[in-house]
């Protein structure tokens, strides 16, 4: 009877620390048997893979809703999902450090075809200290993965054409998930961030990164989505990698592209149409998540922290951004919903003036996903609120 009692209580036990671990920080669904189960790692590629998949594809997204992306690591539960997936789509350009140590902690019998989404843009490189370097390495302009990456990934020249921009990129960045070694619980955690190395500006930003950290480094930025410009390439690269996974739908997903596409060619005519018309072309925003914005459509980011919304800046660097502000004749400082206010709200008050959001759409809050909110509607609430601040 005791015997009984405690292989009872240890299962109760083990039972409690399974759910504890697989349950924390829930993505939006699980693996869908006889459906191409698509991963992505956060919402804007999430909604175009979810817009141009359609009834064809089971589409999760590992961040939760109302979880800011920058610090977020994958859960046991994510990789076991992963594992079991077609197709894994990831932004790249620095945002997501844990992949490569993910990708290892795969099953090793994983058929998942994992796809760099920003490959074919025009990388930005920022200067200053981002905070964490987003968990990971620094990519060069040809999205070169840190020599931690997989050896056994192909790297064949390609090249992406949206409409009237072409953009070129040395390196196909599409990683087959065979072989990996098993690792810990949080894949992400361990991976080394020593492979960060000195490249070569890909862009000039226009970009016064005055307030963004302590030391002038270089760091890829990765916010590419923020741009409906890159947004047409990423939307292209998940259109083609959705047909190489499942070709027997091709026609269904270059018809939902198509439509995507419009949607976005729409959205890139309004910024650059209603933005060049404008007066004023400096804005001040939390963290330096506009330069793609910035660099397609005339503008200048003036930004009180780094790539990472976490880095705390220098008082100095507060008053060095209110005489911006004053000097420019800016009327608003920006600020995000996913991390907090207090620092714009600081030097709005030191510089006397208002604050707006302007949103780097990273993802949504839960009162935005209850409302219905999506890329496109937060995009067109960034364009107003521009608009209004550049009068």
């Amino acid at each position: 009877m005791k015997r009984q009692k405690k292989a009872t209580w240890m299962s109760a036990i083990l039972l409690t620390i399974i759910l504890a671990i697989t349950g924390c920080g829930n993505s939006s669904g699980g693996i869908v048997e006889g459906k191409v189960n698509v991963i992505t790692t956060f919402y804007p590629i999430y909604e175009f893979a979810k817009e141009i998949g359609g009834e064809d594809a089971n589409v999760i997204s590992l961040l939760p809703t109302g979880v800011e992306p920058h610090d977020w690591t994958p859960k046991s539960q994510d990789i076991l999902n992963t594992s079991k997936a077609q197709l894994f789509l990831y932004n790249g350009a620095g945002l997501e450090g844990w992949v490569p140590g993910f990708l290892k902690g795969l099953n090793k019998d994983s058929e998942v075809k994992a796809v760099e989404v920003s490959q074919g843009i025009q990388l930005i490189n920022a200067e200053g200290d981002d905070g964490h370097n987003h968990g990971g390495a620094v990519e060069d302009p040809g999205h070169e993965e840190d020599n931690h990456a997989h050896d056994d990934h192909a790297h064949d020249d390609h090249q992406h054409e949206t409409g009237d921009h072409a953009h070129e990129d040395e390196h196909d960045h599409e990683h087959e998930g065979h072989d990996h070694a098993h690792e810990e619980e949080h894949a992400g955690d361990d991976h080394s961030h020593e492979a960060e190395a000195d490249h070569a500006a890909e862009e000039d930003t226009g970009a016064d990164t005055s307030g963004d950290g302590h030391n002038h480094s270089h760091h890829t930025d990765p916010h590419t989505w923020v741009s409906p410009k890159s947004a047409l390439i990423m939307a292209e690269n998940i259109k083609n990698s959705l047909i190489e996974v499942d070709p027997a739908n091709k026609e269904g997903y270059e018809q939902r592209f198509e439509a995507l596409q419009q949607k976005l060619i729409k959205l890139d005519q309004d910024f650059e149409t209603e933005l060049s018309a404008l007066p004023k072309k400096d804005i001040v925003v939390s963290h330096q998540a506009f330069g793609y914005l910035a660099r397609d459509y005339g503008l200048t980011q003036h930004a009180i922290m780094g790539l990472s919304p976490d880095a705390e800046p220098r008082a100095q660097d507060i008053v060095k951004l209110a005489n911006i502000v004053r000097d420019n004749q800016i009327r608003y400082v920006f600020f995000e919903e996913l991390v907090s206010d207090k620092i714009a709200k600081m030097l709005a008050s030191e510089a006397g003036v208002d604050t707006l959001v302007l949103n780097p759409v990273e993802g949504l809050t839960k009162e935005q996903a209850e409302r219905g909110e999506n890329y496109f509607t937060l995009m067109e609430k960034n364009l107003q609120n521009l608009k209004k601040a550049l009068q």
